[in-house]
């Protein structure tokens, strides 16, 4: 693995979930696999269970981090090409980049979209600019479409968890997983469901169910291979797995359209399913996304899903160190 962006730099899936489950079980089995190197940790926005996630992971390794926080700390980073800076950025990512690239050995980069430009935010420039100029390997803490290290944890949860979901309720012998749009109070980025929806079809190993209000389609890239209704009682029925996540319009670009509050899960809606799992990436808004009742059941696996945050940034760092 040379940068970890997408799934796209994933070889196997499932040996790379069992990679980190075996740092899960064993946290420093490889404690000397990054020593002598530093990881540089980008912030361009905020972060909490992402930068920590990610700090632990890189020291049971052995690697020295350093958090830096662009948006607070440094100057305002310019991306276009050909750009006359004569506004707010100071300094453009082809001179910042390359330097970076001499002080560490791996490079995280987290940004997010504006949520204004869907070409300029699909174009992913951020990332591929890093890719091009830093030098070295470039690992997503999310990007402006994208949160690949949310959703290997994700497959790295449900795989854990599917031995306690007896009997399946998806068809042919697999898990039914099912992605849920959910309410929000302003409009939140497409990251962690069209990645979410990468993942679980290239997995390939679910029925794979993506339930929303109208005008909330995600990008068919990621979807495609996913059932997709309107119909939330419909995708419910019989899911092993429901991950609630909100996301903002895609068509007409970073809007709410909808914010019918009976697309919260809650524990009368759970009665549908096969007593699933109740999956959400946090931070999350109490009883406006998803119910006390159904957050704090039995049923709701947030709190391990975090957790194995570190285990899942562990195991794609160690990919990169045995490859560098």
């Amino acid at each position: 693995m040379k940068n970890f962006i997408s799934v796209k730099d994933v070889a196997d899936i499932n040996a790379l979930v069992a990679k980190a489950i075996a740092y899960k079980a064993n946290p420093f089995a490889d404690k000397n696999l990054g020593a002598g190197k530093r990881i540089g940790l980008l912030f361009l926005n905020p972060s909490l269970r992402t930068r920590l996630s990610t700090h632990v992971a890189a020291q049971n390794l052995g690697l020295e981090p350093i958090v830096f926080n662009v948006d607070k700390d440094g100057w305002a980073l310019e991306f276009e090409d050909g750009a006359i800076m004569s506004g707010n950025t100071v300094e453009h990512v082809k001179d910042a980049a390359p330097i970076l690239g001499n002080y560490f050995d791996i490079l995280c980069i987290r940004a997010f979209p504006t949520l204004r430009n869907k070409e300029e935010d699909y174009s992913e420039e951020v990332m591929k600019s890093f890719i091009k100029y830093a030098g070295i390997p470039i690992v997503s803490l999310e990007s402006a479409t994208l949160h690949p290290l949310q959703s290997l944890t994700d497959i790295l949860t449900i795989k854990e968890c599917l031995p306690t979901v007896p009997p399946l309720g998806g068809g042919g012998g697999k898990p039914k997983v099912v992605l849920t749009w959910a309410p929000h109070i302003k409009p939140l980025p497409q990251c962690v469901p069209n990645s979410f929806a990468e993942w679980v079809n290239a997995w390939g190993e679910a029925e794979f169910v993506i339930t929303h209000p109208e005008d909330y389609e995600l990008d068919e890239q990621f979807t495609k291979g996913a059932t997709i209704t309107q119909d939330q009682d419909a995708a419910l029925k019989d899911a092993d797995f429901v991950y609630v996540k909100n996301w903002s319009t895609y068509t007409d670009y970073g809007r709410i359209y909808c914010n019918d509050p009976k697309w919260m899960l809650t524990e009368e809606k759970l009665k549908l399913t096969n007593n699933a799992k109740i999956m959400h990436c946090l931070p999350v808004r109490r009883n406006v996304e998803l119910s006390d009742e159904v957050l704090d059941s039995a049923n709701s696996i947030v709190t391990q899903q975090a957790s194995n945050r570190v285990w899942a940034a562990q195991a794609v760092l160690a990919e990169i160190l045995k490859n560098k």
